[in-house]
């Protein structure tokens, strides 16, 4: 999977710039999206179950986000690590190709 779009031959360009910041971006959304997805499904579980029990415990939430949010960065942290040093890579090597 390549981030960075082919521009091996230009100086840092506002299009480059602009670029490298939507890859950030991008990336970014993609690391934090499995952690992000877990915690609204089980928070909206949880919520459900506690519409439908009528316990209003408010620290009642936390517990399961918390295992959930555990479980999937143990089952992801491979692929986040992988991906972020694939983009940390792919930038550093462009650094010379900022130079005018």
């Amino acid at each position: 999977m390549q981030l960075v779009s082919d521009f091996h031959h230009l100086p840092m360009t506002i299009e480059l710039a602009v670029d490298f910041f939507r890859q950030l971006i991008l990336t970014s959304l993609l690391l934090v999206a499995p952690t992000l997805l877990t915690t609204i499904g089980v928070g909206l579980v949880v919520s459900l179950i506690q519409s439908v029990t009528s316990i209003q415990e408010q620290t009642l939430t936390f517990v399961p986000k918390l295992l959930a949010v555990a479980a999937v960065l143990l089952v992801t942290s491979h692929w986040m690590v992988r991906t972020l040093m694939e983009f940390c890579t792919t930038f550093i090597q462009r650094i010379p190709d900022m130079a005018p």
